[in-house]
């Protein structure tokens, strides 16, 4: 588990054969997981002066893959241990899919950055709910139908990448585990009560569907 927090940026040294060599003074063990812009990998080599981590098939298959390349900065997290503090969110390291920069906006104290998703992500949107993006954890200040809005701090543009962010790079995302589980729950429900999205329900239903839940 970890937090959206990021310790360090790393350099990816290289990506070859499924194996993701990373420059970084982070001192871990085998077996350790290790979240590189939000993804879980897991420790399996040391080289002088870094780690190697094994990337799936399903995992490339995930992220934003491009992020990963030769040279690449990349935002690193370990895992979290018992006692430390949770200053983010709760994160797994599973990345649910990838999103666009589609619009940034800098102002005097804060900047905007507008991120396109599909709708299933978006449907684990929640405004001032929290989203990782990236690896890090951020808040969401807005949403509409195919994008939702982050509102960063000089703090974050400063100590993460996203100050050097383009229109148009892919970033990978991570809905909260929190709404995420509930949403999928209620989906649940519904769909086993034969309810669609577009149903009207009377309060005898809802009462009866938050008792079963």
């Amino acid at each position: 588990m970890f937090s959206g927090l990021v310790r360090e940026i790393a350099q990816v040294k290289s990506f070859s054969r499924n194996t993701l060599a990373v420059i970084t003074t982070h001192k871990a063990r085998i077996g350790d997981s290790i979240a590189i812009n939000g993804a879980c990998l897991t420790a399996i080599d040391f080289f002088k002066g870094g780690i190697a981590m094994e990337l799936s098939k399903h995992t490339q298959q995930t992220i934003a893959l491009e992020n990963y390349a030769q040279g690449q900065h990349v935002h690193l997290e370990p895992a979290l241990q018992v006692g430390d503090r949770l200053d983010g969110h709760i994160v797994q390291g599973h990345i649910d899919g990838v999103g666009r920069v589609s619009g940034i906006k800098h102002y005097a104290h804060s900047s905007d950055f507008w991120i396109e998703s599909s709708s299933q992500i978006l449907s684990f949107i929640v405004p001032k709910g929290s989203i990782c993006v990236e690896g890090i954890s951020l808040t969401i200040t807005e949403s509409t139908h195919n994008a939702f809005k982050l509102t960063l701090i000089p703090h974050t543009l400063q100590h993460t990448l996203f100050g050097d962010f383009k229109v148009g790079r892919r970033v990978n995302i991570e809905t909260d585990i929190i709404t995420r589980s509930v949403v999928s729950t209620l989906k649940h429900i519904l769909d086993t009560r034969g309810i669609t999205n577009d149903a009207s329900l009377t309060w005898r239903e809802i009462d009866s569907i938050s008792l079963g839940f």
